[in-house]
């Protein structure tokens, strides 16, 4: 078998754009993956056309690690965000060709599953009103779909520092928050990298009372000191990784322990074999995974293969119960939360268990989309 080409196709909403790559053999057998990219689709897109030709066609889909290897370092120029982004694509649709092949679910080609079930947490639910009320409501509206967790950025459009009235507003929101789901539900405190460590850990104290499942992003992540210095003095697990795209550079982040909770994106780092080896050496260090994923369905069944087969999977996001809902018309299969359970359950179709419908993905064209964490109104993701 081998790789005769890939076709790309965007789906738009008007905060985010979601990349799907289709890779095509010669025996009829086709993969998808997915990605989604924060203003920067046209580059992926263009990427992906210029790596086509050297990289893919004529190459065994079979032979997933050779590929990643020769996509990763065969241009020399060193790889980043788009070139991981699209490494990520290929690969995921690679894993789904052969499982698909083989008649097995991806996770039984990556050492059997360890779990049936995979506890989801819910994002993108709080595009209402900023205020506790609708907060309020909004949480009690994610409790009652099933959910056990859920995350929330309550900061607004703070940076850096977060004056007294601010910070009391914020508080109030989580409080609200709290007080909707109650004392068994997980809460995650999302920073967006915001803050000045004093800032991250005085936020950090006011907000103890809650009780955050995770500190996440409390600092830029370009500095790994200035995560340490939050790390060593708040009693909260903290949280990082989505913007790392390479596991290589996750080598520091173990070595200085500043993190409990690992979020790698799928999407970004290279795809599921990438992030399987990530998971493994953070299990070394007796650190936890759990994927960013703000993608689609497809995105969101690759990250499942891979919980199915990490010991040390602790729970997975889940946009779209929430934001944009329509799109998983897009993907036949898509994954769903168990209402009982609060849980994916891990399926055993082969591949990636989803199927890619073009045909309702062309309902859905690229958009001008922008999602600008600074702004103000951005955590309800409308068009601007």
């Amino acid at each position: 078998m081998r790789i005769t080409g890939i076709s790309t196709h965007v789906v738009g909403t008007p905060w985010r754009n979601l990349t799907y790559v289709r890779v095509h053999t010669d025996e009829g057998l086709t993969g998808v993956g997915e990605t989604r990219m924060l203003g920067r689709t046209d580059a992926l897109v263009g990427y992906l056309r210029e790596a086509e030709a050297p990289h893919l066609r004529g190459s065994d889909p079979f032979a997933i690690e050779d590929l990643v290897r020769r996509m990763k370092y065969g241009d020399y120029g060193r790889a980043g965000e788009i070139v991981m982004s699209g490494i990520a694509c290929v690969e995921m649709a690679c894993w789904d060709i052969k499982g698909k092949a083989l008649g097995v679910p991806v996770w039984q080609l990556l050492g059997g599953r360890v779990t049936d079930r995979v506890q989801a947490y819910a994002n993108g639910w709080y595009t209402t009103e900023r205020t506790p009320e609708a907060y309020h409501k909004a949480a009690q509206d994610v409790v009652a779909r099933g959910y056990r967790a859920l995350k929330i950025d309550p900061f607004g459009t703070g940076h850096y520092e977060l004056d007294h009235e601010r910070t009391r507003y914020a508080v109030s929101l989580i409080e609200a928050v709290r007080d909707a789901i109650g004392p068994d539900t997980e809460l995650m405190l999302e920073m967006h990298g915001r803050f000045s460590p004093a800032t991250a850990v005085r936020l950090a104290r006011e907000l103890a009372p809650f009780r955050p499942a995770w500190l996440e992003e409390p600092v830029p992540p370009e500095n790994l000191k200035a995560l340490k210095k939050v790390a060593d003095k708040v009693d909260l697990p903290v949280a990082t990784g989505e913007r790392i795209h390479d596991r290589i550079e996750f080598r520091e982040l173990f070595e200085t322990q500043a993190a409990d909770i690992i979020q790698p994106d799928l999407g970004h780092i290279g795809g599921i074999l990438e992030t399987r080896k990530l998971a493994a050496t953070a299990e070394t260090h007796y650190v936890l995974v759990a994927p960013h994923n703000v993608g689609g369905s497809v995105l969101t069944a690759a990250s499942l293969q891979l919980a199915a087969c990490t010991p040390n999977f602790k729970i997975l996001e889940h946009f779209n119960d929430f934001a944009d809902a329509e799109i998983t018309k897009v993907v036949r299969g898509a994954p769903q939360v168990d209402p009982e359970t609060g849980c994916f359950t891990v399926s055993d179709a082969p591949g990636l268990g989803v199927e890619f419908d073009v045909d309702a993905a062309a309902e859905f064209p690229q958009t001008q989309a922008r999602f600008d964490l600074w702004a103000e109104g951005w955590e309800q993701r409308r068009p601007r």
